[in-house]
């Protein structure tokens, strides 16, 4: 069983008001709301609230990926490889959009977000992306967005992986607008996001 991938909206300013003592246990219901159905399939795209004990989040659901965690990875090694062909312009604005939220970076701005001291078994954040970040996401990705088909050919011919999660360019350009999907909204609240490996 794999790395799942589960993104959350959330108005940073209650999050934050929160105590951190409860973070965890409020991550979890907004991910795994007690009220859902295990033999339901999930709902796709947003959903508002994410479960009505945290009203002030929502949970996106990927069309794409199946909640798996594998192909954003995938889609991320496609653009490390397909990222020397690209126009410089695509290149600055699809890194700054497409690397913050496919990388398990080291320094993601999350410090104090979770307790310190949870168990190993413990949730860890994959993404964070306070409000002022997920604003710069936005847009980056109002800069790459009309330049991104420019890479078709490119990407066909040098990071496709035919019979993988991220075969060729229409199946990395699906979650990567999928992706601007999220950003797009979370921006729109003003709210901040977060991705969990549940």
């Amino acid at each position: 069983m794999g790395l799942d991938l589960t993104v959350l909206a959330l108005d940073w300013g209650r999050w934050e008001r929160t105590s951190a003592a409860v973070r965890q246990e409020l991550l979890h219901e907004a991910a795994c709301p007690d009220d859902l159905d295990p033999d339901e399939a999930p709902e796709v795209g947003w959903v508002f609230p994410a479960s009505p004990k945290v009203p002030w989040c929502g949970r996106y659901a990927f069309r794409s990926t199946t909640g798996s965690y594998a192909p954003h990875f995938w889609a991320g090694e496609g653009w490390d490889t397909a990222r020397g062909f690209a126009d410089p312009a695509l290149r600055d604005a699809l890194d700054g959009f497409l690397l913050p939220l496919v990388r398990d970076e080291d320094d993601l701005p999350g410090a104090g977000l979770l307790p310190s001291d949870r168990a190993p078994w413990g949730m860890r954040l994959l993404l964070v992306g306070p409000p002022a970040r997920v604003t710069g996401l936005a847009a980056h990705w109002a800069r790459a967005q009309p330049l991104l088909e420019g890479l078709r050919t490119q990407y066909d011919r040098h990071a496709a992986r035919p019979g993988g999660s991220i075969a060729d360019f229409d199946a990395f350009t699906v979650l990567v607008r999928e992706w601007a999907v999220v950003v797009d909204e979370v921006a729109r609240r003003g709210w901040g996001l977060l991705g969990l490996p549940v």
